[in-house]
Parts: structure tokens; C-alpha cells; sequence
């Protein structure tokens, strides 16, 4: 066959359409595909946690990006008959819209950017808006036409640098805002930085603000700023209301804050696999396809000369840090590559032996190479509950 690798990827691209393949089978997947299972119990109990650790405030559901990936309408399901659920909160309008359309009835803040026409939108499915621009005259608009005030939260920057407007002009919008008769101010915000000192600066000038604006009559609505990572932090950063969204999933935001006891948080998603074969590897044998071979007869590190194909967890870097040393430590070329391959092997944490159809990993954890100790070394864990037949 002549022409170009493209060429012929473009053939068989435009196969089943010239009837030049069979159509697809009407399996979807294998008893062997792996699985996400979701513990909707485990979201309920760390809602309980958070509720407990904030002294009876109410919660603020985050569950952006889609749910962190279980789907935004699900997540909001499993935990909206909680009473300390206060509401949910979002980035994209179409999240906000799912939420609606499945049925969600608790308030919904949009905290994502919107323009005049999707504030229209937004307040016909009785989405709150986060506002931090002069949009009052806008809304006053759109008040009048739904014949009654709409509630939004306004955020106010104190320093994060992203959006929100700037804690010095915040008081000039929250005066606008508030004497508007189509507008009711349900929150006020702000976001940390994630840094203790700073955050208590942040926290300083939002009270400031806040104060100010209370002495002089203005209804702020509900104060909220604790994050996650707050809440393993700074009490006073608590407020009103505390809007978290990493810990209702069960994830500590620095693993050192596990050790706090603060909350027990419980993983509420698994990443589930069957084994599908198990074999015993002598010393010298290769482990995954082009893997090069070293000296003395043993496989060299990956990253040498051949790489390899399916052995290999991507490095997820833990709050944007970069890898810093090889995975495996040694002189050559291998230690070199290791460093740009960025992978963790994967490594089981007892063990396996062949099971019966169903059986499962019991623990999974993925650990540098040269990491030693037990699962401090491991900032990028998966468990399962327990082994199962």
C-alpha cells in the first residue's frame, strides 16, 4: 500500500460510512473494565463531619466541574435532604441549569461569569448570581419583568487577585446593590489564598468591610469565605456559612491534615478494577513492552532507551509542585529519563493471588520507587472499602 500515514488514517476514519466495516456490537463494556463506585453514605457522613467541625453552620455545597467528575446532579441529590445543607454552588450556568432540571430545589449560586442575557436566564430558573461589577441597573431590570427581587451573593477580592471586586471599592457596589428595591444581597464572599499568614490579612480587611457596612445599616446577607482547606484552619474564618467542596468528597486538602483529627473524612469515590492475571516475574524479566535492558542482565529503569507501553501511573503534581528528583535513584540514563517520564509504578498493597470472577484489589497504592515507609509516601492513594467475592 502506498500514501501517507494521515491517508490511510482518513480511509478507515470514513470506514463504517462506506459500509467498509461491520457495524459496532451492542456490548459496551468487559467484566474486566474498571469502574468509579460512589458511596453516597460517605458524602452524607462527611457533610455530618464539616457540619460538626463548623459549629452548626450551614454548608455550602461546591460541587463544581461537574460534580468533581460524578456528575453534578447526583452529588447534589445524595446530599440535598441533609439539613445542613444549605445550598449548592457552581461555575458554569448549564451546571446550575442541570441541577434545576434534575429537580434540585435548595438555592444555587453560579459563581462564574455572566453576561446580561445569561443573568436573564440564570434568574428564570431561580439561579443566584455572584455579582462583583456594577450590574445593578441590569438586574433591577430583569426584577421588574419576574415581579419580584432577586438574590444574589457579591464577592469581594481581599487580596486572591482573581475575581471579585477589590475590598477598597467593595464598599461604593455593596451600597449600590443594597438600595436597589429589585435586589437582596443573600451573601457576601470572598476567596482565601491558601496561605495562613496572608489569610488572616484577607480575613481582616473582609471583616473590616463588613463591619463598616453593618454600622452603617446595610443588610450583607450570609458571610461566607472557609474553603476546604479553611477548615483546617483559622476558626474565625468559619462566618456565617462555610463553602466547601474537596472535603464532602472525602479528600483532605494537605495531607497533613489528616493527622489533625479534626474530621474524619471518608472517601465517598473508588476506582475499582478487577485482576485479570497474575504472574510471577523472575529477576532480569521485563515488565511492559520496549523496556530496555541494563547491565548485569536486569531491566533498566524507564526513560531509557525504550519506555514502557502500560506499566505506569502518571505523577499527578500535588497542588502544582513539580517533580524534583529521578523515580529511580542510580547513575545512567535511565535515572535521566525517569525524571522526565514523571510515572509512579503501581504498587499493591498486599499479596494477590488469582480470585473468581468479581473479586477485587483490596488497596491499591501508588508510591515513588525509592519512597520509603508506609503510606505517608503515598500522597496519591486509592482504596477500596474491602475485598469482595
Amino acid at each position: 500500500m502506498t500514501g501517507s500515514r494521515r491517508s490511510f488514517l482518513k480511509l478507515w476514519a470514513a470506514a463504517p460510512a462506506l459500509g467498509l466495516s461491520p457495524p459496532p456490537r451492542a456490548v459496551e463494556r468487559s467484566s474486566f473494565d474498571p469502574w468509579v463506585e460512589v458511596r453516597p453514605d460517605h458524602l452524607r457522613h462527611n457533610v455530618a463531619q464539616i457540619h460538626r467541625r463548623v459549629g452548626g453552620r450551614k454548608v455550602l455545597a461546591v460541587i463544581k466541574n461537574n460534580g468533581y467528575g460524578l456528575g453534578v446532579a447526583a452529588a447534589a441529590q445524595a446530599i440535598e435532604g441533609e439539613p445542613a445543607i444549605a445550598g449548592f454552588a457552581v461555575v458554569k450556568l448549564h451546571e446550575a441549569a442541570t441541577l434545576r432540571d434534575a429537580g434540585v430545589r435548595k438555592p444555587v449560586l453560579c459563581m462564574g461569569p455572566l453576561g446580561e442575557s445569561d443573568l436573564g436566564d440564570a434568574v428564570a430558573l431561580d439561579i443566584q448570581p455572584m455579582v462583583y461589577t456594577p450590574v445593578g441597573a441590569a438586574l433591577e431590570r430583569i426584577a421588574a419583568r419576574r415581579g419580584r427581587p432577586v438574590p444574589i451573593h457579591v464577592c469581594v477580592d481581599t487580596g486572591i487577585g482573581r475575581v471579585g471586586v477589590p475590598y477598597r471599592e467593595a464598599a461604593v457596589l455593596l451600597r449600590d446593590l443594597a438600595s436597589r428595591r429589585g435586589l437582596t444581597i443573600a451573601g457576601t464572599m470572598m476567596t482565601f489564598t491558601e496561605d495562613p499568614e496572608f489569610d488572616r490579612e484577607q480575613l481582616r480587611r473582609f471583616q473590616t468591610l463588613c463591619d463598616g457596612l453593618k454600622a452603617e445599616g446595610l443588610s450583607l446577607g450570609q458571610l461566607h469565605a472557609a474553603s476546604s482547606f479553611a477548615l483546617f484552619q483559622n476558626e474565625e474564618a468559619f462566618l456565617d456559612m462555610v463553602r466547601p467542596g474537596m472535603a464532602i468528597y472525602g479528600v483532605y486538602s494537605e495531607p497533613p491534615f489528616r493527622g489533625l483529627g479534626l474530621m474524619d473524612l471518608r472517601p465517598a469515590v473508588a476506582l475499582r478494577a478487577r485482576v485479570a492475571y497474575v504472574k510471577q516475574l523472575r529477576a532480569g524479566d521485563s515488565a511492559g513492552g520496549h523496556a530496555p535492558r541494563g547491565s548485569r542482565g536486569r531491566p533498566a529503569p524507564p526513560g531509557g532507551q525504550g519506555r514502557p507501553s502500560q506499566d505506569w501511573w502518571p505523577a499527578l503534581p500535588h497542588r502544582g509542585h513539580r517533580l524534583r528528583e529521578p523515580l529511580h535513584r542510580g547513575a545512567g540514563p535511565g535515572a535521566a529519563g525517569a525524571h522526565r517520564r514523571r510515572g509512579h509504578p503501581l504498587r499493591l498493597g498486599r499479596r494477590l493471588t488469582p480470585g473468581g470472577p468479581g473479586r477485587r484489589l483490596r488497596r491499591v497504592r501508588l508510591r515513588p520507587a525509592h519512597a520509603s515507609g508506609p503510606a505517608a509516601a503515598a500522597p496519591h492513594p486509592i482504596e477500596s472499602a474491602r475485598d469482595e467475592h
